[in-house]
């Protein structure tokens, strides 16, 4: 039977329980819910669920998760109920209800996680502590190479994050974590795993699947795929937002009056768009296959996995560029072309190796190593003509030593190395060719085992980015340091304030780029002088139970000196409005929070009411606003839960953001109203999961404000979205 209290009493178990380096998470009751590590029992290690048995003596799952110090004050984390629950084919969007989370939402087959107003070059998305090895950072039309279908569990992490995933992670990371390597021995013969789902709103069909297979006592072989496909997306209403639309309307009215009927018409037509959004549908699917061998308390393992995907673009309506040719004589001449289908088509192979190995009683108790390799190609079409070929080609390794607990202070230091060879080819080859070579040293300390803390930690990187055709090569030394002052109160309650200094050095987009890009329609244009960029920041959190009550709170500010952004010019070249990177100083402001609470509970039967929010706000130097900040947010939701039912409602608001930078237009307020009932049919299994939800029930228009083509590219209109996962 699934307790009410087990659930609200898990997620006051704030304890520390293993390394330094480590508070690992527990899931909460909520969507969402931020917890931290658990005072538990550890569970048989044949358990494949890694279960732990909390202090009073109730199951709860939890794979493994990233380890970390308890210096990133922000941690949500999602396992496999509350990925189930908010499913899509992108990152950025299974988190998006999270506090002090949005999502880039470019199309619907491409969008990435925003955390606290930061996107791009500084939130680190990871597969299990290691980078994707995608081009997702660098530009919002990239997908990310993660099939949410096939995670375990993901956890979000805020704050000074930066010390542990690299300069990248100045706004924070999203770990990934799946079951590609295996850790732990299955009890069964066979385990399998699988979920399958459908929606109307994109006409979902989708299905995935793993199996886990023990070959004698310390070997484990594991095999999983996905299958992702969509239709156009439909939408409530006009696809194009009032000012657009507005602007649509006019230039039909001059193509009329200087007598081209036609092309006056398609202005009308694409003003006129309503119901579904043309060239918005995807098609996915993965493959991977690992093992993992198992000696006592060590363990090693590698996967190898391809990810294919082919996602439509969504145009701006009534947009039209030039390309050039080359005339007769070979120079260039700009031949207007109509509007073309462009579609994206993304392949990556991906192979991994993990290891965590026991040293025993010395000063360190582990070393645990992380190698990845990546082979990424990314194609853009324009109809059936390709555009510009991007390929990638990374190295990314994770060394670290972990200290035995034995003395004042427990810690850890480590190395990393990533390596990215990129290359682009085509007309719209905006980004030349360019080479990426990034060590970092980290260390990290935590002292004192009574109410009062102290958490120190430390790296330094050296970057090189070199733009092998242009002869230029750019070095960079940063540097970066973070302190954390934590109170513990009975493992239930635990407040702090973290204080960081943070750098990272410009990316070989920010630097080289140079040209038009199809995808996100727009001529972009680097600075090869950009300096680093550097933060100042502080943040007090406070979070744990009081009386029934589950909590989390953060009030954060970061002072950057050059902070570099992309922003529009007002300028056109090549029929393309022109973007261009600049650097100035900047400052953000932010609050965010989440509670949860039991309003009845009978033991068989409960009501449990939850809350969460976020703000930010974000200006430069000069005064202006920072560009695509999420707006003012709000998340309520009451479930109602027996041993075999769920039953939730929630509304989600976002309120209008008019606080918008040069050439941005305001967003509007929307709300969205969703329903949730998850069933599980079996008594002795509550891994088999039936959901039926109704998400945007009232079928409102959103538009997320973070997105580039919020103008024209809206969230899903009505959805009624049907699943059931397996697990035995």
């Amino acid at each position: 039977m699934k307790l009410i209290a087990s659930r609200i009493a898990l997620t006051a178990a704030l304890a520390v329980t293993a390394s330094p380096l480590l508070a690992e998470n527990e899931a909460g009751p909520q969507d969402g819910q931020s917890v931290e590590g658990g005072a538990a029992e550890e569970a048989p290690e044949d358990d494949l669920h890694n279960r732990r048995v909390d202090y009073q003596g109730n199951i709860v799952v939890s794979a493994a998760g990233l380890e970390q110090l308890d210096i990133l004050a922000g941690t949500s984390v999602f396992e496999a109920e509350q990925i189930q629950r908010n499913l899509n084919g992108q990152i950025g969007e299974v988190l998006a209800k999270l506090p002090g989370v949005s999502a880039t939402s470019f199309a619907p087959g491409s969008s990435r996680p925003v955390l606290r107003g930061f996107q791009g070059e500084r939130v680190r998305v990871l597969v299990d502590g290691i980078g994707t090895a995608d081009v997702s950072n660098t530009s919002v039309d990239h997908a990310t190479s993660i099939d949410p279908l096939t995670a375990e569990r993901i956890e979000v992490l805020r704050g000074p994050a930066v010390l542990l995933y690299g300069s990248q992670a100045i706004g924070g990371a999203v770990n990934v974590i799946d079951k590609r390597i295996p850790t732990r021995m299955p009890d069964e013969g066979v385990h399998f795993d699988a979920l399958i789902a459908g929606d109307t709103a994109s006409d979902l069909r989708t299905g995935g699947a793993s199996i886990d297979v023990p070959i004698g006592e310390n070997f484990v072989l594991h095999v999983d795929g996905s299958w992702r496909e969509t239709d156009d997306l439909e939408i409530s209403g006009s696809q194009v937002a009032p000012e657009l639309r507005a602007e649509l309307l006019e230039e039909a009215a001059e193509e009329e009056a200087e007598g081209e009927f036609e092309e006056a018409e398609e202005f009308r037509e694409a003003a006129n768009q309503e119901g579904f959004i043309p060239n918005s549908a995807s098609e996915t699917y993965t493959i991977n296959g690992g093992f993992g061998v198992i000696l006592g308390d060590s363990t090693f393992g590698a996967s190898v996995g391809y990810y294919d995907t082919n996602y439509g673009v969504p145009t701006r309506p009534g947009s039209g560029h030039h390309h050039g040719e080359e005339g007769e004589e070979g120079e260039e001449e700009g031949e207007e072309e109509g509007e073309e289908l462009v579609t994206i088509a993304l392949e990556q192979v991906r192979a991994d190796f993990k290891a965590d190995i026991a040293l025993g009683d010395g000063f360190f108790s582990r070393l645990k190593l992380r190698a990845g390799y990546s082979d990424y190609t990314h194609t853009e079409f324009e109809g059936a003509e390709v555009g510009t070929t991007f390929d990638s080609e990374s190295i990314e390794t994770r060394l670290e030593l972990t200290q035995s607990e034995t003395g004042p202070s427990r810690g850890g230091i480590g190395i990393q190395y990533r390596h990215r060879d990129f290359f682009a080819e085509g007309a719209e080859a905006y980004v030349p060719p360019n080479i990426t070579d990034q060590f970092a040293v980290f260390g990290l300390q935590e002292f004192g085992k009574g109410p009062f803390q102290l958490e120190l930690a430390a790296r330094y990187e050296a970057t090189s980015v070199d733009a092998t055709t242009l002869g230029i090569e750019r070095d960079f030394d940063t540097f970066s340091g973070a302190a954390g002052f934590i109170y513990e109160a009975d493992e239930a309650f635990r407040a702090g304030i973290n204080l960081s200094r943070a750098e990272r050095a410009p990316s070989a987009e920010e630097l080289f780029s140079d040209g038009p890009h199809i995808a996100t329609q727009a001529f972009e244009i680097g600075d090869v002088n950009l300096s680093t960029e550097s933060a100042w920041g502080v943040e007090a959190f406070a979070r744990g139970t009081v009386g029934g009550v589950t909590f989390s709170a953060a009030v954060f500010n970061q002072w950057f000196d050059d902070y570099i952004y992309l922003t529009e010019t007002g300028l056109e070249e090549d029929d393309l409005p022109v973007f261009v990177y600049l650097q100035q100083d900047a400052n953000y402001f932010g609050v965010e929070g989440e509670v949860s609470f039991p309003v009845f509970d009978t033991g068989n039967f409960g009501l449990i009411a939850d809350f969460n929010g976020s703000y930010i706000n974000a200006e430069l130097g000069d005064g202006t606003n920072v560009p695509r900040i999420p707006p003012l947010s709000f998340l309520a939701g009451l479930e109602a839960q027996t041993s075999a039912f769920d039953v939730r409602g929630e509304v989600q608001w976002f309120a209008e953001q008019d606080q918008v930078a040069a050439f941005e237009t305001p967003t509007s307020d929307f709300a969205l109203v969703n329903f949730l009932v998850a069933w599980r049919p079996l008594a002795n299994n509550e891994n088999v999961f039936v959901q039926l939800s109704a998400d945007n029930v009232f079928d409102v228009t959103g538009r997320r404000h973070a997105s580039f083509t919020k103008d024209f590219v809206p969230l899903a209109g009505r959805n009624i979205r049907a699943s059931v996962r397996l697990s035995f």
